[in-house]
């Protein structure tokens, strides 16, 4: 039996994981280094995928297409793929609204491309049962099999292009949306001047709830510019179902205003994010 080639766009934490499941259960999986930063180049290299240096000689080779990149690009990079005329399988695996991923979907077949929607739950894939790639579209199980026996699960979910974001939507909007709740809230407490009484209050009647806020802020603000264009996704899919929208419009606006913090190392303490949010000096 031939090894699937898979083509990966582009090795992020995220995406340089999912490449090494493939690659870990069989596949060759190749990336495009051209205008990619050193990290992604060092990624890749940890991740054992192999360099074909420009996007027209990755769609050559690839009979399998992965797109991992923040929402915001995911369109543009579909456009590219497309222009190579790449008739493959793409999977986008972007965290965007189910329209969104229709358009992209229609973006590739114009090329002789097929789509399959993908949406993925959990972190970087590292062990088996923490991380899942939703799938779904008429080469859902297809695209799954890159998968099999890999530390991702791998699962089609409907025949129907739009469900598996639609899926990640709707989770993303509790768990992120949450975070950057709590993390307005614990500066909102703070320009009151009522943050050690709220504090007491929740010790009192919803425990844990200080170290969990605490722990929004500073495990997303490294990570908050990318959230930014998940949660207007995730406000575009909400304002499309005849939903408000505003919950994850504000929580835009507020991972926006920690761009500041993209990759940082160390993660900044919560009083830094909360001045970074209030808008003073830090």
């Amino acid at each position: 039996m031939s090894k699937i080639q898979l083509g990966l766009l582009h090795p992020g934490e995220m995406g340089a994981s999912i490449g090494a499941a493939a690659r870990e259960a069989g596949a060759n999986v190749y990336w495009a280094s051209s205008g990619r930063s050193d990290s992604s180049r060092r990624r890749a290299d940890e991740a054992g995928l192999e360099d074909v240096h420009d996007l027209a000689a990755l769609t050559e080779r690839s009979e399998f297409i992965i797109s991992v990149c923040p929402p915001d690009a995911a369109r543009a990079l579909a456009e590219n793929v497309s222009a190579t005329g790449f008739a493959g399988i793409f999977i986008d695996a972007n965290a965007v609204s189910s329209a969104t991923a229709i358009e992209i979907g229609a973006i590739v077949e114009q090329s002789g491309a097929r789509f399959v929607d993908g949406g993925i739950i959990g972190p970087p894939a590292r062990h088996a049962g923490s991380t899942r790639l939703y799938l779904s579209g008429a080469e859902a199980s297809a695209a799954a099999s890159i998968f099999e026996g890999s530390i991702v699960a791998a699962i089609a979910i409907d025949p129907r292009p739009g469900a598996a974001s639609a899926l990640k939507m709707c989770y993303a909007a509790w768990t992120k949306g949450s975070a950057a709740m709590l993390t307005a809230v614990r500066a909102l407490a703070r320009a009151e001047g009522v943050e050690a009484a709220l504090l007491e209050e929740w010790s009192i009647s919803q425990k844990g709830l200080e170290s969990r806020s605490e722990d929004a802020a500073r495990n997303n603000a490294f990570k908050a510019w990318r959230f930014a264009g998940e949660m207007r996704e995730i406000a575009a899919t909400f304002e499309a179902s005849g939903l408000p929208g505003g919950f994850h419009q504000a929580a835009a606006d507020l991972y926006q205003r920690l761009e500041r913090y993209k990759n940082c190392d160390p993660t900044p303490e919560l009083a830094e994010i909360i001045d970074t949010l209030l808008g003073a000096k830090s």
